[in-house]
């Protein structure tokens, strides 16, 4: 067992230590280190107020991802390199992306700017080139203004990569063999907290066997909210997100399977495979700092009624891959989820991987997320179609949803409906009626139940109409968001 986290700041390497190991990454900056230009606006990774840059070493080359400071733990920092908005310049030099903001008056109560510049920064050493900008700067809310002036400035400075041959060094001299263990007794509390973050799926499962009461953490993109946000106490976490093996994506001919580990940023372009709706799904799966720790593996554990990629999922009829111990088994996705905030998951077992089914040639498939906020916005509705047509007839279907029960679920009599039967809008239209007989929604901040009903067949014709080249999607699921 160890009391001391190492990580590189500005590259400098940096020992804390005895520290709760749910202690944000932005209190210790802000309240221990000094640093205070990073700000807390939300404190649920959401505003990009405290956004910083985390390198981590992959193979022989760094990886810097802009991640939200509020709900990293700092435990998450150990092994891996950290840059700040002090890192990058001073108000005698500063760096040429904070030239440029002051240029172009993309500044005004300051705020979200350091966050801005951060998220900017970020992008041009990582040699974005064309991506769009506004992709990149989806996880930075800025109240004051538009983001014409912020635009303008990022496109006033070229990529700039980083010479990292340094910092590669150093990262290699802080690699463990050995699993982080901390342990941090809680005065407040009056009792002890523990860390432990394996290095092998060997030892985490040999880990969650010796403490089955353990919380298990992948990104925090949820659990950070537990504890910044309903004050929850963790007496032991088991971190996963140093075990290699469950990051790995294996893009196979007939199926993809993807590590519970794997990063939504590192599963985008293999997900885009499967189908190119998934592409903009993952993409509105909140901004580039959640998709930069979320993991696949994590959004499914956490059972969440309105995570976004369990329909998906469902729908193309993914398989789990669960471990307990040396003895693993497969379970459909869909068989997973038993009720709200209950899954089909054993005390010591861990989702290992998701197995994916590649769609066949000619299969229909769809995905339609609604949401209040059309970038990092949580789903009010999401609906993920894979429907099989031959010679004008369906003749297979699988439709799910998220949001419109306890848990992400599949429409039975909305697939009854249309197995059988004629393409055609007329039969999209049927089946919608046959929803109420598989969900009653609930209302909440994010839609009434009606609002729910009637928007999920929409998104049936919405489907219709955009795999037989009908005009008018975009107008219908307008006008559907107006009257909900």
């Amino acid at each position: 067992m160890t009391d001391r986290i190492r990580f590189l700041l500005d590259g400098t390497i940096h020992e804390i230590g005895p520290v709760d190991p749910t202690k944000t990454a932005l209190e210790l900056l802000r309240y221990d280190l000094g640093r205070t230009g990073s700000k807390e606006g939300c404190a649920e990774g959401d505003c990009g107020a405290c956004t910083v840059v985390v390198g981590e070493l992959v193979a022989d080359r760094i990886v810097w991802r802009p991640i939200n400071a509020c709900i990293l733990f700092v435990p998450m920092l150990d092994g891996r390199a950290l840059l700040t908005v002090e890192s990058l310049g001073t108000p005698q030099a500063p760096h040429p992306i904070q030239q440029a903001m002051v240029d172009r008056h993309g500044s005004q109560c300051g705020f979200c700017t350091p966050g801005i510049v951060m998220s900017l920064y970020a992008r041009s050493i990582m040699g974005a080139g064309d991506a769009p900008l506004n992709d990149a700067l989806a996880g930075n809310l800025c109240r004051c203004t538009g983001y014409g002036p912020i635009l303008a400035a990022a496109r006033d400075v070229p990529p700039q990569p980083r010479d990292d041959a340094e910092t590669i060094a150093a990262l290699r001299a802080l690699r463990r063999d050995a699993p982080l263990d901390l342990s941090f007794d809680d005065p407040l509390a009056g009792a002890a907290r523990r860390w432990i973050a394996p290095r092998t799926v060997d030892q985490l499962a040999r880990c969650l066997m010796d403490h089955p009461e353990a919380q298990i953490v992948a990104g925090a993109t949820d659990v950070g909210l537990w504890v910044t946000k309903a004050h929850r106490v963790l007496p032991v976490v088991v971190h996963v997100g140093d075990v290699a093996e469950l990051g790995q994506i294996d893009d196979g001919d007939a199926e993809v399977r993807i590590g519970a580990g794997a990063r939504y940023a590192d599963a985008q372009a293999v997900l885009a495979r499967l189908h190119p709706s998934l592409d903009e799904l993952v993409r509105r799966i909140g901004g580039v700092q959640v998709r930069n720790v979320g993991t696949i593996g994590g959004n499914i554990a956490n059972g969440s009624p309105v995570g976004d990629m369990p329909p998906v999922l469902i729908a193309l009829g993914a398989r789990l891959v669960l471990r307990r111990g040396d003895a693993r088994r497969e379970l459909p996705l869909q068989d997973y989820f038993l009720d709200y905030g209950k899954q089909d998951r054993r005390p010591s077992e861990f989702i290992e991987a998701v197995i994916v089914p590649r769609p066949p040639p000619g299969r229909i498939v769809h995905v339609s997320k609604l949401s209040k906020r059309f970038d990092s916005d949580i789903s009010a509705l999401c609906g993920a179609f894979a429907v099989d047509v031959d010679g004008g007839i369906v003749t297979g279907a699988r439709i799910a949803f998220g949001g419109m029960a306890g848990i992400p679920r599949r429409a039975p009599a909305c697939e009854a409906a249309l197995v059988g039967s004629a393409w055609t809008r007329e039969t999209m239209e049927r089946a919608a009626r046959a929803l109420p007989d598989d969900f009653q929604p609930l209302s909440d901040v994010r839609g009434s139940a009606a609002y729910r009903l009637r928007a999920a067949g929409a998104l049936l014709t919405r489907m219709w109409l955009q795999a037989t080249g009908g005009q008018g999607a975009h107008d219908l699921m307008a006008m559907e968001a107006i009257d909900g």
